[in-house]
């Protein structure tokens, strides 16, 4: 199906990265748009093109109401009470992403979850340029999708929100995967967890091939029969995490020993599954699929071993802005020393109640920062401090600290209270572990 956007009055939302690859699609078109930006301070405006009409400092603007298509940019919400009442008016919202899927033609593999989205399509990205693709990757990694298709690709690979996926209609995958769904980003979803997860597993809707995890029980909610499952010891991949290593299997057979990869941790260990599941889907070569995982090494930010000075360990794992993900870096470490966990930021209305049992067992002092630093103190009193920021919290630390320790910066939180992004985070984390073990 072809789309023409001639004619149209067509309105962008959001003058980020992504709002600003929407322009200069529509403008190698020939089609003129306009753009709206809630800050009055876009970092992004000495990109926007000359001679666009644009509003800065509010959404509440008529441009909205009188425009025939409007591309929302996945931060701002979809639930806005304007646009709302623009689609009751008959306006189309979509998502760079669905101009995107109407464009592309070249196969698509689809990956979202709450956790690991970035390191998975990376990994399968290295396995398909092994395999001989031409590959793209790009989506909510950090490259806007539109701009993939100024690149000759044979083979695109989308990493995608539960915001991009929002306003998403015609994506046709070739594969799609939900790695898992936890409790996320409940200050936007006003119907809570089940509202988050059906716009998750919205990937599934037209893909051939669906990759599920049978650990989050969502089999019979989706309709396309073409199914793989990972997970579990009944799917057809699944990961047997001993004490000391984890073996891969595929259909009950021996494929990778931990002990062969690079990766630390438990759930790594998961996110070489899911890339070996993926690949095999895509009757990649078994070869090159190995090679590629045994030697990937993990992304920046991701529990990221920063440095081991006089038997302390001290790691970065500022991408955590959930609670799972915290959950997930403390049973990925298993020491005899204390964990001094950096713990902060804006929680999202999240629930940290699953952290209290862990506290309680755990050998762990935690350091509360940033907005909701006095309510995540609350989550274990006996063993957390307050202060105002990271930096404070480091020095603190670095008085403190002892061989045998670990000092894990794995928030739970989102970032942008204190800073613009989490790598910003990650990036001052990795400064003062420098600096203070000089």
């Amino acid at each position: 199906m072809s789309y023409s956007y001639f004619g149209k009055k067509i309105l962008i939302l959001g003058m980020g990265l992504t709002g600003i690859s929407c322009i200069n699609f529509f403008l190698k078109k020939g089609i003129k748009v306009k753009i709206i930006d809630e800050s009055k301070n876009s970092i992004h405006f000495v990109k926007l093109p000359k001679n666009i009409e644009y509003y800065l400092g509010s959404l509440e603007h008529k441009w909205i109401l009188e425009s025939d298509l409007i591309i929302i940019s996945p931060g701002i919400s979809s639930f806005k009470p304007i646009l709302i009442k623009a689609r009751s008016l008959g306006i189309e919202i979509i998502s760079d992403i669905e101009l995107f899927s109407r464009e592309a033609n070249a196969p698509i593999i689809s990956i979202t979850g709450t956790n690991g989205k970035s390191t998975v399509a990376t990994m399968v990205k290295k396995i398909a340029q092994n395999a001989g693709y031409k590959v793209c990757l790009g989506g909510n990694i950090g490259f806007p999708a539109l701009q993939m298709l100024d690149k000759k690709a044979n083979l695109y690979i989308i990493e995608l929100s539960s915001f991009q996926l929002e306003n998403i209609f015609n994506l046709k995958s070739k594969i799609a995967v939900v790695l898992n769904i936890k409790e996320d980003h409940m200050d936007r979803y006003i119907n809570g967890y089940e509202q988050y997860k059906k716009i998750k597993l919205s990937i599934y809707d037209q893909a051939d091939i669906c990759i599920i995890n049978s650990k989050e029980n969502i089999n019979h909610l989706i309709k396309n029969k073409n199914k793989i499952s990972f997970g579990m010891k009944n799917s057809d991949y699944y990961t047997d995490h001993k004490k000391e290593y984890s073996i891969l299997y595929c259909k009950q057979k021996k494929i990778l020993n931990s002990q062969q990869i690079l990766l630390y941790g438990n759930h790594n260990y998961d996110n070489a599954l899911v890339s070996l599941a993926i690949s095999d889907a895509m009757l990649f070569p078994r070869k090159e699929t190995l090679d590629t995982i045994k030697n990937f090494l993990t992304l920046p930010h991701r529990f990221q071993v920063i440095k081991n000075s006089r038997g302390i360990n001290w790691i970065n794992d500022s991408k955590s802005t959930n609670v799972y993900s915290t959950k997930t870096a403390l049973d990925s470490l298993n020491i005899k020393g204390t964990i001094r966990l950096l713990l902060g930021g804006d929680s999202k209305s999240a629930n940290f109640d699953i952290l209290r049992v862990y506290f309680k067992k755990l050998k762990i002092k935690i350091y509360c920062f940033g907005k909701d630093r006095d309510k995540l103190f609350q989550i274990c009193k006996k063993k957390s401090i307050c202060v105002q920021n990271l930096k404070q919290a480091m020095k603190l630390i670095s008085k403190q600290v002892e061989s045998g320790d670990v000092v894990l910066l794995s928030p739970g939180c989102s970032s942008l209270d204190q800073f613009s992004n989490f790598e910003e985070r990650g990036n001052l984390f990795i400064k003062l572990t420098k600096e203070l073990t000089s």
